[in-house]
């Protein structure tokens, strides 16, 4: 599933796009029943909550989307292409499309670890973008937006700080592993960052929140932001450091890029010790029971 550095740099992206512009839609796939109420309407701004993308188009019209776990966006430049496979929503530049149709390139995203950034079209270059397989694609009131960014924990990249994170964490008997996949503790964090940040801080995921120290969490709510923000530039997120890596320089291999996540049955970068693997809140929690131990 997507997480937070994903969102936002679609929020970025779009912004740069359509924000500002009179933007066309249609729901090929017939499943988006209300596009009808944005299109054809002026995009004021893209927003970006952990996990959630808003498009605000005026009062109570807010394009909603949660890529969950198989969306994703094909953009591009040019003409609109013809409509292939089950296409949830296409929003397009009106003005650009109603030139004349020139030739166009469009870009279909790799999975995080593939997409190294490189081929992509420059945002304020993108006419059209399509989405496919998104968890939700409806239209909110601005009331029904507040709620949901009401019950979501805070989201770094939104400037927001770790207050309320350390509150509900430290009110919890709960194990930190599973507290960090809650969205309502922090926003944005998926399966990655939270076995990322965990080893970075050499905590044991199975560590009750109530005994997790405050200066533990405030120093992984600090690490979090730059990771996030890094990984815009490409989808990637990287967390381990050069000094740790097998190769310490140049650029960083697909299999060096996590100190845990995915490598269960792989030596530790820092310790050798084999990486665990075990189920937790839904999704696999990897660590190392070394640099980690309880």
């Amino acid at each position: 599933m997507p997480e937070g550095n994903e969102i936002h740099r679609w929020a970025e992206r779009h912004a740069a796009a359509f924000a500002g512009k009179v933007v066309r839609a249609d729901g090929p796939q017939g499943r988006f029943a209300d596009v009808d109420v944005i299109d054809g309407r002026r995009l004021e701004r893209v927003m970006a909550v952990g996990k959630h993308l808003g498009y605000d188009f005026g009062k109570d019209r807010i394009l909603h989307v949660h890529l969950g776990l198989q969306g994703d966006f094909t953009e591009g430049s040019g003409s609109l292409p013809a409509v292939k496979g089950a296409l949830r929503l296409r929003m397009w530049n009106a003005a650009a499309i109603k030139k004349p149709a020139v030739p166009g390139v469009s870009k279909r995203h790799a999975w995080y670890s593939e997409d190294d950034g490189t081929g992509h079209i420059e945002p304020n270059k993108v006419a059209w973008v399509e989405l496919r397989g998104p968890m939700d694609c409806s239209i909110y009131t601005q009331k029904k937006w507040d709620e949901l960014v009401e019950r979501l924990g805070p989201d770094p990249l939104n400037g927001d700080g770790p207050d309320r994170m350390i509150a509900k964490v430290a009110k919890s008997r709960k194990p930190i592993g599973e507290l960090l996949m809650d969205q309502s503790v922090a926003a944005g964090v998926g399966n990655i960052l939270r076995a990322e940040l965990l080893f970075r801080a050499r905590l044991s995921p199975f560590v009750a929140g109530k005994d997790v120290p405050e200066k533990t969490l405030r120093a992984m709510w600090k690490d979090l932001a730059p990771l996030i923000r890094a990984g815009m530039a490409d989808r990637r997120i990287v967390t381990t450091k050069p000094k740790d890596r097998p190769h310490k320089t140049g650029a960083v291999l697909k299999e060096e890029a996590h100190y845990v996540y995915r490598r269960n049955g792989r030596p530790c970068f820092v310790s050798g010790t084999t990486v665990m693997k075990k189920e937790m809140a839904g999704r696999n929690l990897f660590w190392c029971p070394t640099c980690q131990a309880e």
